[in-house]
């Protein structure tokens, strides 16, 4: 085998170590942005987001007008990753929806948390 054979090789499997390194950590975010809606502690409506949220990781939305029990709602998932919303906070209890990426709810769909695939 000659020297250039044997470099050729060990620069393909480095290069293919390094692809695999590298291929994780693409995977671990969804891309794009997750909206929601939320009252402010005036009693203002405002728009909160996610951008490019990590996977698989369970986040717990603001509850807003601090201590008022409210909830976020009216979710859009903007990512290219699908995100389950819950009712309960830390991803729990069994009221849950899921949204594909791009499609939204309305109003009516409340969440304290967001797990994204």
């Amino acid at each position: 085998m000659s020297l250039r054979t044997v470099t050729a090789a060990v620069g393909a499997a480095c290069s293919a170590f390094v692809l695999l390194l590298t291929a994780p950590g693409a995977a671990s975010a969804a891309t794009g942005q997750f909206r929601y809606t939320y009252t402010t502690d005036e009693g203002y409506d405002a728009v909160g987001f996610l951008n490019n949220p990590a996977s698989r990781q369970c986040v717990n939305l603001p509850t807003s007008g601090a201590g008022s029990g409210t909830v976020s709602r009216a979710p859009k998932n903007l990512t290219n990753s699908t995100a389950t919303v819950f009712l309960d906070a830390d991803c729990e209890g069994d009221t849950y929806y899921t949204l594909r990426p791009g499609a939204g709810a309305s109003e009516r769909l409340l969440l304290r948390s967001v797990v994204f695939s």
